[in-house]
């Protein structure tokens, strides 16, 4: 019996899912226990220009454009639980590694082959919550990841600063290891027969087909559903103008708060506790609204936060980065819950895991050329004005995402049925 069958209304009451999800929330926090630390690390320790930042995000990318795809396909064939428990044995090991390197030379690499790992972690991680919940949880199951995802945005970065006051951020990279390595233990704790016998039985199936042809028809189904294309087209262009500055932060706060380490840290926490608000409220919302004045208003969000960032003074206070960090949270909370609803809710569960797999590789297709360009341009003309620039492209995308909601987004007794086609068409391939 399926394990999300024994639960009650509330998913709480799934004690399998709620060890996977203690598991993912340990693991969320030491990562971002872990950026803020390299963030110091390379921008205010070492120096690194805008070019040189542009780098960290290119070589996280990297991988998951060469292996995003091919791991959903891992992730829907193989023993997801063996694969996250290896995940979280490798990660903590090659983020022991990274504490030891010397300098940008030694740290590309290791974080390249860092997100290597995370690439199958993720669509294994999203395919074993399709499997252990019900289709009325996946909102909730939603909800609960982005609280993780965005609380640990407060907490990382706030203790993260104090600790960072006190340790080196070699300390706060050991702590993420430490952090990855209970995750591990964690998922000890949880054995294969609990994750369900409806899993297992599909899992077989799977094992049966080629992983190329499992390749073909993950990409084949995402093609073919309209909804899903455009949330992903959608997704596409909004990421090109965000990742030009994303890793620009600290060119911004260098020149707005030099002598002020922690102030990226409470832009981060403002952040987390913007988005669990929005996420409090989505959580209430009508589940059957539309995707497009969600997403659009996400975008939207996002670009007056970052365009207000780009107007700041030096020796600006740290009550409006505050709320301009709120304000960011909000669109980046309202957009990520509903984006990845949306691949949940209207993607089969046995394609679950590639459907995240193409996302991860567009997404890290986006990460290679638009933080070089960006940080380039940062380098050039100064972040301020790059900041505010993109905050206005950004908006205008939100903008443009509300206005033809309904022709990017059908109704939804149209995409109900656009994914039941989809589903049968991909069940007659695999026959």
């Amino acid at each position: 019996m399926n394990a999300s069958s024994q639960a009650g209304t509330s998913l709480l009451k799934n004690k399998v899912y709620m060890r996977v999800y203690s598991a993912f929330a340990t693991a969320t926090f030491g990562d971002w226990f872990d950026a803020l630390a390299i963030q110091v690390l390379v921008g205010y320790r070492w120096q690194a220009s805008p070019l040189m930042l542009a780098l960290i995000p290119v070589s996280i990318a990297l991988p998951g454009i060469l292996l995003g795809s091919v791991a959903g396909v891992a992730a829907d064939r193989l023993n997801k639980l063996k694969l996250m428990r290896m995940c979280d044995l490798l990660t903590a090991l090659l983020t022991v590694l990274v504490l030891f390197a010397p300098s940008m030379v030694w740290l590309l690499p290791l974080l390249m082959l860092r997100a290597a790992i995370s690439t199958l972690n993720v669509p294994a991680q999203q395919s074993m919550t399709r499997s252990l919940v019900r289709e009325d949880q996946l909102l909730q199951a939603t909800s609960l990841n982005g609280i993780v995802n965005q609380g640990s945005k407060i907490a990382g970065p706030l203790l993260g600063g104090f600790a960072l006051s006190v340790l080196t951020p070699q300390w706060c990279i050991l702590i993420n290891a430490c952090l990855r390595g209970c995750s591990y233990l964690l998922l000890l704790t949880v054995k294969n027969n609990e994750v369900g016998q409806v899993s297992s039985d599909q899992g077989k199936k799977e094992e049966q087909v080629p992983l190329r042809t499992m390749w073909k028809e993950g990409w084949s189904f995402m093609l073919r559903s309209r909804l899903l294309l455009n949330s992903m087209l959608f997704g596409l262009v909004g990421a090109l103008a965000i990742q030009m500055i994303d890793f620009q932060f600290t060119s911004l706060f260098r020149i707005i708060a030099p002598a002020e380490e922690s102030m990226l840290g409470w832009l981060v926490a403002a952040t987390g506790v913007g988005a669990i608000f929005m996420i409090m409220v989505m959580n209430k919302m009508n589940r059957g609204t539309g995707y497009g004045w969600k997403l659009g208003t996400g975008y939207a969000l996002i670009g007056v936060a970052v365009g207000g960032l780009g107007l700041l003074q030096p020796g600006v206070t740290s009550l409006p980065v505050l709320l301009l960090g709120f304000v960011l949270g909000l669109g980046n909370g309202m957009f990520m819950i509903t984006f990845n609803y949306c691949l949940q809710k209207e993607t089969p569960p046995h394609m679950t895991g590639r459907v995240f797999g193409i996302q991860s590789t567009i997404l890290s297709g986006v990460m290679i050329g638009a933080p070089l360009l960006g940080g380039m341009l940062v380098q050039a003309a100064g972040p301020s004005r790059i900041f505010f620039n993109f905050g206005i492209v950004i908006a205008l995308i939100g903008v443009l995402g509300i206005v033809f909601g309904r022709v990017l987004w059908p109704k939804e007794k149209e995409m109900t049925d656009s994914i039941v086609e989809q589903s049968v068409k991909v069940k007659v391939m695999e026959t």
